[in-house]
């Protein structure tokens, strides 16, 4: 079997990728930490085609060359803005008929492979800093909270793990309406 040439897989460029329409899906990261985990969430965005990032609180901002160190480009395609208030920013998206989902562990959490998606709905789903998760205020004020079901010793995913799971399992379930 021999692998395919870059070439060969036919991306699109970043004019191309600009015009393409977007899952509509928003990702928020609250209060990330490391700049490599922003990269690999602009990246996981990108292949996606997700609509938009938030950078929410101390989440460091493009252009960084920790962040571009892992993002590869995909600041310069993938949207975004950077919001100071998460909790402000949930609650202007939920005016707006968005659907805002924690990525969290809580009880009464929806299990990722149990949640199940609506037609002609946007999401947006907030990842949480690498050591407190998402704020306690802010998965008060969230429409659900979904998990990723685990099995190890461990207590979590690392958040670009994390977002790359949930991403592509929203990606599949949005794509089949």
């Amino acid at each position: 079997m021999q692998k395919t040439t870059n070439e060969a897989l036919e991306r699109l460029d970043v004019a191309g990728f600009k015009a393409a329409q977007k899952t509509p899906l928003i990702l928020i990261l609250d209060n990330i930490r490391s700049l490599n985990n922003i990269g690999s969430v602009f990246r996981t965005a990108d292949a996606f085609l997700v609509t938009k990032i938030y950078l929410c609180g101390i989440t460091a901002q493009p252009p960084h060359k920790d962040i571009n160190k892992t993002a590869l480009g995909a600041t310069e395609t993938v949207a975004w803005e950077y919001r100071e208030n998460t909790l402000e920013l949930v609650k202007e998206l939920q005016a707006q008929s968005i659907a805002v989902w924690s990525v969290e562990q809580a009880q009464g959490a929806t299990f990722l492979d149990k949640m199940s998606l609506q037609p002609e709905t946007t999401y947006a789903l907030i990842f949480g800093n690498e050591v407190k998760g998402v704020q306690q205020a802010v998965v008060n004020e969230s429409d659900g909270v979904v998990e990723i079901p685990q099995f190890g010793t461990k207590h979590s995913l690392n958040i670009s793990v994390s977002a790359g799971v949930v991403v592509w399992d929203f990606w599949k379930k949005l794509s089949a309406f």
